[in-house]
């Protein structure tokens, strides 16, 4: 599959899930812009590894938690490539930021979750069509388990968040449709560089035996270059008919039964 003479825009690109998304599109021939929010140095880096696969790109930065600076990225992108194929809302606020159970969780908090995803997407998604070239792509990054649950409870601010922005892919892919862009939500289950690293050493380990166990069938955490790979994957030309969809990209852990043990599921 080759992406040769597209422009793309990944949005939290410096590291983790979008810089997986970027190097992946970069392997496949298109041109790159990696964005990030205040680690300038990652995103160096992250550009020197696309060049490293012989793609080319361009840096930008910007706060998509402002409105004003999402436009205003959007068009630097368009200006320097001169076109826009694909863009990628993936970015999100520091663990910190948002992470409290419903009953603690600061209004400070939950805007800074819906600012950073539903509203940036919004922003965002629309910016891009205005400029993005028909048969294009959108592609929001979800977490959909934690849009749809409830037990997880410091992540209410950011499981709401995502829920919005998973509704408004289904809006967009209707209003874009007679131009052929598609627009689709991916959902990784827990990825490793990505939230899960920020949590305690003695959580990280639990997730991961859990999952290693057959939580995921696949027996192991998601990485970046997988969510990348589908990303890709999505982009294809064959990928045309298919829009509105949330895509789970999780080695079939949201295939298993929460009220069965893992060990009486698997074959």
């Amino acid at each position: 599959m080759s992406l040769n003479g597209k422009y793309a825009l990944i949005t939290g690109s410096s590291r983790g899930i979008g810089r997986g998304i970027v190097l992946k599109l970069a392997e496949a021939g298109a041109k790159v812009a990696v964005h990030y929010y205040q680690n300038e140095a990652a995103a160096q880096e992250t550009l020197a590894m696309v060049r490293e696969r012989g793609a080319q790109g361009m840096i930008v930065q910007a706060d998509v938690s402002k409105p004003d600076q999402v436009v205003q990225m959007i068009g630097r992108v368009h200006a320097e490539f001169g076109a826009l194929d694909v863009f990628v809302s993936n970015a999100r606020p520091e663990v910190p930021r948002f992470f409290q159970a419903p009953m603690d969780i600061t209004l400070e908090q939950w805007d800074a979750a819906f600012d950073t995803q539903a509203k940036a997407f919004l922003v965002g998604a629309r910016e891009a069509a205005r400029v993005m070239n028909d048969g294009g792509r959108i592609f929001a990054i979800t977490y959909a388990t934690g849009s749809r649950t409830g037990g997880f409870q410091p992540w209410v601010g950011m499981g709401s968040a995502k829920a919005a922005m998973e509704s408004l892919v289904r809006y967009f892919a209707v209003a874009l449709a007679r131009r052929g862009i598609t627009v689709n939500a991916i959902s990784p289950s827990w990825t490793e560089d990505s939230v899960l690293n920020t949590l305690p050493d003695a959580v990280q380990t639990l997730i991961r035996n859990w999952h290693e166990k057959g939580w995921t069938p696949m027996r192991r955490l998601s990485t970046p270059a997988d969510v990348g790979d589908v990303v890709a994957l999505f982009c294809a030309a064959g990928a045309k008919w298919i829009t509105g969809q949330v895509i789970y990209a999780d080695g079939g852990a949201s295939l298993m039964n929460p009220e069965v043990p893992p060990e009486m599921q698997l074959g």
